[in-house]
């Protein structure tokens, strides 16, 4: 099974191929390609690519899916005999990937 860990938004994620991840939203429309170049490691079955601190040559191939939003959170900030009381909430915002491709030159 060939798979990678990549970096978006700050964040890692393993990406295998013919797989989908989630990554906070990206400026891209549905249907277009995107090419991920901060590649931390590579494995592929017995071979193994740790990157210092990325892989160099290395790309991870998708293509959005969809954009779509997370789970909704709700804050609430109490505060007793002080008649303090703040509900907000929050919604992220995700884009989700299909990984198409995995190479390493």
């Amino acid at each position: 099974m060939k798979y990678a860990i990549v970096e978006s938004g700050g964040k890692q994620f393993r990406a295998v191929e013919g797989g989908s991840i989630e990554v906070d939203r990206l400026a891209i429309e549905v249907g277009q390609p995107v090419e991920l170049k901060s590649v931390l490691l590579v494995v592929d079955d017995e071979s193994v690519a740790v990157g210092t601190p990325t892989v160099a040559g290395a790309v991870v191939s998708a293509k959005v899916m969809e954009h779509i939003k997370g789970p909704k959170l709700v804050i609430f900030k109490y505060s007793p005999k002080k008649r303090i009381r703040v509900k907000t909430g929050h919604r992220q915002q995700y884009t989700r990937l299909q990984v198409e491709t995995i190479t390493v030159e």
